[in-house]
């Protein structure tokens, strides 16, 4: 009795203790307002997300309000006092810095997946507001419990797919 007493709790404990999953993709799907983490090709976590507040079409160029659309990687992140933590997409890449270009202007930049104000969690929604509105300027926002999932099941380097 006390050996499968001491098995079963080693086993629980084993399991509390595991290592998070690390993503290998992150998988944004715009049309749905969701984020998915990937690992080998398969979906493994889901999340609502919010997108600027002209979600409809790629980003072309600076202050369009626009989501960009294609393939990037976390290049770097950051805890802020104003959108709780953010993981910064290497966006533009050379063909959208070409296209903005051709149209004339710069691709802008800075786009990031992150939480959201501090202030928001004072609201009766909580900081699950975003989900209900597109209201940034071109990132992609999530919740900040969601953004502390992402934040430890990724790394500096994960792909980014981004769709419409």
């Amino acid at each position: 009795m006390f050996l499968r007493l001491f098995l079963s709790f080693s086993i629980t404990l084993t399991l509390l203790v595991a290592e998070p999953i690390v993503a290998d993709k992150v998988i944004i799907k715009k049309s749905t307002r969701m984020l998915y983490l990937s690992k080998n090709g398969d979906i493994y976590k889901k999340y609502h997300i919010s997108l600027g507040q002209v979600p409809i079409g790629a980003k072309e160029v600076e202050g369009d309000m626009k989501t960009p659309e294609g393939v990037y990687m976390l290049d770097w992140r950051q805890e802020s006092s104003q959108y709780y933590k953010s993981l910064h997409i290497s966006y533009p890449n050379s063909k959208d810095k070409a296209h903005a270009k051709e149209l004339g202007s710069s691709a802008g930049g800075m786009i990031m997946i992150h939480g959201t104000p501090p202030a928001w969690s004072l609201s009766p929604y909580g900081d699950w507001m975003n989900v209900l509105i597109d209201w940034t300027q071109g990132c992609i926002a999530m919740s900040n419990d969601d953004i502390n999932d992402v934040w430890e099941e990724t790394t500096n380097g994960t792909i980014v797919v981004i769709v419409p």
